[in-house]
């Protein structure tokens, strides 16, 4: 993956371009606050976006599909967007359906 994603202190957000898409994709801090536990600094979001990129981006991609999201038009994830491709990564390296 590329170090693409930045800290966008306007929005308090971690975005990143959405390849194939022509447009970025935010998760603002509140985000970040639920999937951390805890009140997260710039780079703690960074970091954990960083740990997960993969994850991340296949979330996005996601909900591009489930929301009909047309190309070149920017979207924010939420906390349940990520942690429902977390719990899905999660069943499916236990041999679990999604």
């Amino acid at each position: 993956m590329t170090n693409d994603a930045q800290w966008r202190d306007d929005i308090a957000s971690v975005v990143f371009p959405v390849e194939g898409h022509g447009a970025i994709c935010a998760v603002h801090r509140g985000a970040f606050r639920t999937l951390i536990g805890a009140e997260p600094s710039p780079e703690d979001c960074l970091d954990y976006f960083r740990r997960y990129e993969i994850t991340f981006r296949e979330a996005a991609g996601a909900k591009i599909a489930r929301k009909g999201i047309s190309v070149g038009t920017s979207l924010h994830l939420t906390s349940r967007d990520v942690a429902r491709k977390l719990l899905e990564d999660h069943e499916i390296a236990n041999g679990e359906q999604p």
